[in-house]
C-alpha cells in the first residue's frame, strides 16, 4: 500500500477516505487508532496516513486533486499567502509561542487534551506562516 496522503486527526482522513471508497478505490487508515488513543503523538509519528494500493495510486491522486483542502475565508474565498500570494494554504496548528507551550505542556502532563493551540496558515508553495487578520 502507498501513502498518498497525512491528516493530523483520523476525522479528517475518514471524511477523504469515505469520498475514495466512494470512487471503488480500496483504502486503510494507518495509525488512526493510536492517534485517536493519544493525539498529542499526531506530530510525532507523522499523522494519520491514508493508503491506496499501488494500482489504484493515479486515481486516488485524481480524486484528491478534485477535493480543494485549501483554506477558505468566510465568503468561500481562497486565502492567500502575503508573500508569494499563492492559493494553495493550509491551516496548521502551532505550539511555538509561549501561551501555546504552555498549553501544550499542561496537556501533556495533565494527559489531556491541549487547552490552546495557536492557529496558522502555511503556504504550499513557500512554506510561510502567518494569521490571517
Amino acid at each position: 500500500m502507498i501513502t498518498i496522503a497525512r491528516f493530523q486527526y483520523t476525522s479528517e482522513a475518514i471524511i477523504i477516505q469515505g469520498r475514495l471508497e466512494a470512487e471503488g478505490i480500496r483504502t486503510f487508515l494507518a495509525d488512526s487508532l493510536t492517534i485517536d488513543t493519544d493525539p498529542l503523538v499526531s506530530n510525532a509519528i507523522g499523522g494519520v496516513k491514508l493508503q491506496v494500493w499501488e494500482e489504484d495510486v493515479e486515481k486516488a491522486k485524481a480524486v484528491l486533486d478534485e477535493i480543494s483542502r485549501y483554506s477558505v475565508d468566510d465568503n468561500g474565498n481562497a486565502i492567500q499567502c502575503p508573500k508569494c500570494e499563492n492559493n494553495k494554504v493550509e491551516m496548521v496548528t502551532s505550539i511555538f509561542d509561549i501561551k501555546s507551550f504552555f498549553a501544550f505542556m499542561v496537556g501533556l502532563f495533565s494527559l489531556s487534551l491541549p487547552l490552546y493551540m495557536k492557529q496558522k496558515y502555511r503556504c504550499s508553495k513557500c512554506g510561510f506562516e502567518f494569521t490571517n487578520s
